[in-house]
């Protein structure tokens, strides 16, 4: 049949459309079966939300609000959830025997993601490290700070620290979450507005700092979205999740250092992955005058 050349061309065309059309109907199905797109809606309150055991008042409209505005905030803020969900399976593992050991409820392992999204953070106000010591707190709770060390980078020293400090700041104050609004906005502050404002529990305050305000609210939506991920739609591949730094030898070191980088080629390794394995070490070298002992990770 001798088809006009026109028309050749238009079936031709029509062709290519349909399946194209046909291809991206199967790929989007494919999409929707293996990883669906998260859909933009509000979150339930009706059920119970707690910190440490501590339920919160959700028949009190203004905390309802409050809690709503967090989840909200942390639910649709993609990028920071998705990293903080890898990197607890390689912190998580490292702070809860901690935090067991100490006496602290499991659920402060969510202020860690608060202060920090579990990285080695440094504030604009100075304060360091995955619970974001400042300086002279962390004195206060024996973690070295000087020059060369710095061991509010050393996780498991400053997750100590941390629960001693909110430990005490719970049996000082009364409540994990007024515990909580201390570690943010310091417990002498937290204490004043107390008295002044005849307050009982943290609910009831009326902070000036909005961020101390969102404190605990902010920890118990990290808490919800990080403990039931699939509620809000996050599907993320255990082949993604971050592997802990567990494959490494102690080395012990009660001398000086000259230069780390000359130490990590003796050790089989190089200076950035001494400094990945001991972030505490914030110096190319060692002076040591007191005479310490220093146990370094050097990975396998």
């Amino acid at each position: 049949m001798n088809i006009p050349r026109h028309t050749r061309i238009l079936l031709i065309v029509n062709t290519i459309f349909a399946v194209g059309f046909l291809a991206f109907f199967v790929l989007s199905f494919k999409k929707e079966v293996d990883q669906p797109d998260q859909r933009v809606r509000s979150v339930n309150l009706d059920k119970d939300f707690d910190l440490c055991g501590e339920k919160f008042p959700m028949d009190n409209w203004d905390v309802r609000q409050r809690l709503d505005a967090e989840l909200l905030r942390n639910v649709y803020f993609h990028s920071q959830t998705i990293l903080a969900i890898q990197r607890a399976n390689a912190i998580f593992p490292i702070i809860e025997p901690i935090i067991k050991e100490e006496g602290a409820p499991s659920d402060l392992k969510y202020l860690a993601v608060a202060e920090s999204a579990l990285s080695n953070a440094l504030s604009p106000a100075g304060a360091r490290g995955v619970w974001q010591f400042m300086k002279d707190a962390a004195a206060g709770y024996g973690l070295e700070v000087n020059t060369e060390v710095d061991e509010r980078y050393n996780l498991e020293k400053a997750t100590h620290a941390a629960c001693k400090y909110m430990l005490k700041e719970k049996e000082h104050l009364g409540s994990w979450t007024l515990a909580a609004a201390a570690y943010n906005g310091g417990p002498g502050r937290i204490m004043e507005e107390m008295a002044k404002q005849r307050a009982k529990t943290f609910f009831e305050l009326n902070l000036a700092a909005d961020e101390t305000m969102r404190y605990p609210f902010r920890i118990v939506a990290i808490k919800e979205v990080m403990e039931h991920p699939d509620e809000y739609e996050y599907t993320i591949g255990k082949e993604h999740l971050y592997p802990a730094l567990t494959e490494y030898k102690t080395v012990e070191v009660k001398g000086a250092v000259a230069n780390w980088g000359d130490f990590a080629r003796e050790q089989g390794t190089n200076y950035r992955m001494l400094k990945l394995y001991n972030p505490w070490l914030i110096d190319s070298k060692l002076t040591n005058k007191e005479g310490k002992t220093y146990q370094i990770r050097i990975p396998k």
